[in-house]
């Protein structure tokens, strides 16, 4: 069964998603950026070209040709990835087919509305009995 990490109280949503990427990419895991959102997608595709203090993290895009050599994925299809490691949820609902990934990670802001829909998501996800761990960032800041 899937174990679901929320990581709440993230600052900076995209910055968590991509130390997430980074560290489980470093394992040697296949990871899913759900990011149906262009603009969202977009965001996160430029930062992990931007970011290279971790390194560089290999990524495409779902619908590129690389996709099926490319340990990193962002986009929507969650069937792109071969291997069913990791998927990082970058949207404000629960992604499709989520139950085949080992690992699903949320990531909720500290926003009000943010807030409310990651509570939506939880309870979502314990009252269908998965396995939920919470990372509340605030202790890990300044």
């Amino acid at each position: 069964m899937t174990e679901i990490l929320f990581y709440t109280f993230a600052e900076n949503p995209l910055d968590v998603a991509r130390r997430v990427a980074a560290k489980a990419y470093g394992q040697g895991r296949q990871v899913m950026i759900y990011a149906p959102d262009a603009a969202m997608a977009d965001a996160f595709d430029r930062l992990l070209w931007t970011t290279p203090a971790l390194g560089f993290v290999p990524h495409c895009r779902d619908s590129d040709v690389l996709a099926d050599e490319t340990p990193v994925l962002i986009g929507a299809n969650p069937d792109a990835l071969r291997s069913a490691d990791v998927m990082i949820n970058l949207h404000h609902e629960q992604p499709p087919a989520f139950a085949r990934f080992e690992r699903l990670v949320e990531i909720v802001g500290p926003d009000e509305d943010g807030r409310e829909q990651g509570r939506e998501r939880y309870r979502f996800y314990q009252t269908r009995g998965y396995a939920l761990t919470t990372h509340d960032l605030r202790q890990h800041a300044g």
